[in-house]
């Protein structure tokens, strides 16, 4: 199974919303798919799912079928992790419900990353729990792809998230924060990299007893959310402004072992791997109907000028799935 992370340490980026449609979008292609929602703020449920079933899911009293079951062992000292429930959304594509609960984990997993060389093997467990909880899922109806969304931040959590991923995916906006987050989240793979490669080192590394991660989390490219473009007015300018240094920033923050020096457009950028529409009226009737933008029928609204949105959503997703596919190795 190929591990897929979206990943951008600010906010507002669209990484949810893509990770749901790029899920849809393998599905629909052929593949088997998991979804994992590693973000405690679990936006990535309450996309996929309606209010009822995620109060059936998160109960007020009594154990929640979400990531908190897979990793309640681990937090209550009382053995290793448990399998999770595995919340189907159609024949191929299922999904690990997130839980806010989850934020609990993250003083247990900082104090179990610098704890590698007491021979003890509580601080391994600890660390690859989400790891193994999400091959465990996908082993469970035999997924070709995980898709794993995580929160916008460089904490424990999405370390632990991150060690779990072969890839890393960037969704950007043509905005200063985002550019900024750029500046941060690079070195911050490159240490979280680097700092696993040393642990697996460690004559005490428990190989033959866990399933350890192999660390990867190798970034692929970055994806830009448009926003709206007017012309002749700030937004356009801006909006060109922000564009045309995103290729720059990147090689720099996230890429510095290139040589060559970076495009000025990220149309001509081979690191850009997409740029997304804003699809404004679209989206809000998308999250209503509980189905991506490209699965949206007359019937839900998408009458007119809507109906091509909807054609070329299907088209852009489409090849920004068979892209992100050909630099993971994924054959189509």
């Amino acid at each position: 199974m190929i591990t897929v992370a979206f990943f951008n340490n600010m906010g507002g980026v669209g990484k949810t919303t893509l990770a749901y449609h790029l899920a849809w979008t393998f599905e629909s292609l052929g593949f088997s798919v998991l979804l994992a929602d590693l973000d405690p703020q679990a936006n990535l449920s309450a996309l996929c799912l309606t209010e009822e079933r995620l109060i059936e899911l998160i109960p007020e009293e009594g154990p929640a079928a979400t990531i908190l079951q897979g990793i309640s062992p681990i937090l209550e000292g009382t053995g290793d992790v448990a399998d999770v429930h595995v919340e189907p959304l159609s024949g191929s594509l299922r999904l690990v419900v997130g839980d806010p609960g989850l934020s609990s984990f993250e003083d247990k997993l900082s104090d179990a990353w610098p704890r590698r060389l007491d021979g003890k093997e509580d601080a391994w467990r600890t660390t690859t729990a989400l790891h193994r909880i999400v091959q465990r899922a996908g082993r469970s109806f035999d997924a070709e792809i995980a898709l794993v969304d995580v929160g916008p931040n460089l904490g424990a959590i999405n370390r632990a998230a991150l060690l779990a991923a072969d890839h890393v995916v960037v969704p950007l906006a043509p905005d200063l924060f985002s550019l900024r987050g750029l500046s941060n989240l690079g070195p911050a793979l490159r240490l979280w990299r680097k700092g696993w490669r040393s642990r697996m080192q460690d004559e005490d590394a428990p190989r033959t007893r866990l399933e350890l991660p192999h660390g990867r989390m190798a970034p692929i490219g970055y994806v830009v959310g448009q926003h709206a473009v007017v012309t002749l007015n700030r937004p356009s300018r801006a909006y060109d402004r922000w564009m045309s240094r995103i290729p720059d920033r990147y090689r720099v923050a996230v890429a510095p072992e290139a040589t060559e020096p970076a495009p000025s457009s990220v149309d001509d950028d081979p690191r850009c791997l997409a740029t997304l529409r804003h699809y404004r009226s679209l989206m809000a009737m998308a999250m209503e109907a509980r189905k991506p933008v490209f699965a949206l029928t007359p019937a839900d609204g998408a009458l007119g000028a809507h109906g091509e949105a909807v054609r070329r959503a299907r088209t852009e997703f489409r090849a920004l799935a068979e892209r992100i596919a050909a630099r993971c190795g994924i054959p189509m």
